[in-house]
């Protein structure tokens, strides 16, 4: 696995913990649809929350939650449609960014953006 998808999974991991000791339960992880995919599916008592996480080694050059651009938007809310569809859910929904900036389990920060976007219209 090249190094940037194992800090990305490492990061991903950093936020499932992060969440799961605020409370959230997580119904899914990287859950894929064809070519998109979903980083956390999570309820936060009775609000379904999709989550994406961008880990980042630092924030030298841009913040990590700022390639949320409206191609990501897009993608992000056609998967899930598709979560939605698939398992007949019918749930308020969230769309939150999560950042985790650093490289390993002693030097890390977390930044939990709720709200973050509403989604694209399709």
């Amino acid at each position: 696995m090249a190094a940037h998808n194992e800090l990305g999974k490492w990061g991903e991991e950093k936020a499932a913990q992060y969440l799961i000791k605020k409370g959230y339960q997580i119904l899914k992880r990287d859950w894929k649809a064809r070519h998109r995919d979903l980083d956390i599916v999570a309820l936060d008592e009775d609000e379904l929350v999709i989550v994406e996480v961008k880990t980042r080694r630092n924030q030298l050059f841009t913040k990590p939650e700022s390639s949320v651009d409206w191609r990501k938007i897009r993608s992000l809310t056609l998967a899930t449609h598709q979560f939605l569809k698939i398992y007949r859910i019918n749930a308020t929904i969230r769309f939150d960014i999560i950042t985790v900036i650093g490289t390993d389990d002693e030097h890390y920060s977390i930044r939990h953006i709720e709200n973050a976007f509403l989604p694209a219209r399709i």
